[in-house]
């Protein structure tokens, strides 16, 4: 459950971020740094796959750790799951800029593109969490 609600939660987060952005996750670069090397422009596919796979493991992380349930009713499960979701998606945007982004690929996004990051890890989150919550 937790891998299907991530893989439809990154879905839907890369459907928000690309015509926004006009640039796909940064996912390409991990992969053109530390797997085949080359720039990023090179490892398109690989980047969006490598970014569906984080997703998914993501959605499997947050059942793990947070997922909604057990109240005995639907509607504060899935509330739950939206709050819980979304605080995760939070989570996963700080964790990325600060460690994945600034640390492991020495970038710096521009305040624009830092919003539009956390803004998508909140839609990534929101998402996640209202399929696992109305899932349960």
């Amino acid at each position: 459950m937790g891998g299907k609600g991530g893989l439809i939660g990154t879905l839907v987060m890369t459907a928000f971020r690309v015509p926004i952005t006009r640039s796909l996750p940064p996912t390409a670069n991990f992969w053109a740094k530390y797997i085949a090397g080359g720039s990023s422009e090179e490892h398109t596919v690989h980047g969006i796959i490598l970014h569906l796979v984080y997703g998914t493991v993501g959605g499997v992380a947050f059942v793990l750790c947070c997922a909604p349930g057990g109240t005995g009713s639907d509607v504060a499960d899935e509330w739950q799951g939206i709050v819980r979701g979304t605080a995760f998606g939070l989570l996963l945007s700080v964790f990325g800029v600060h460690i994945v982004l600034k640390w492991l690929l020495d970038m710096d996004l521009e305040a624009n593109e830092r919003l539009i990051f956390h803004v998508g890890h909140i839609i990534y989150g929101l998402t996640l969490g209202t399929w696992v919550g109305s899932n349960r």
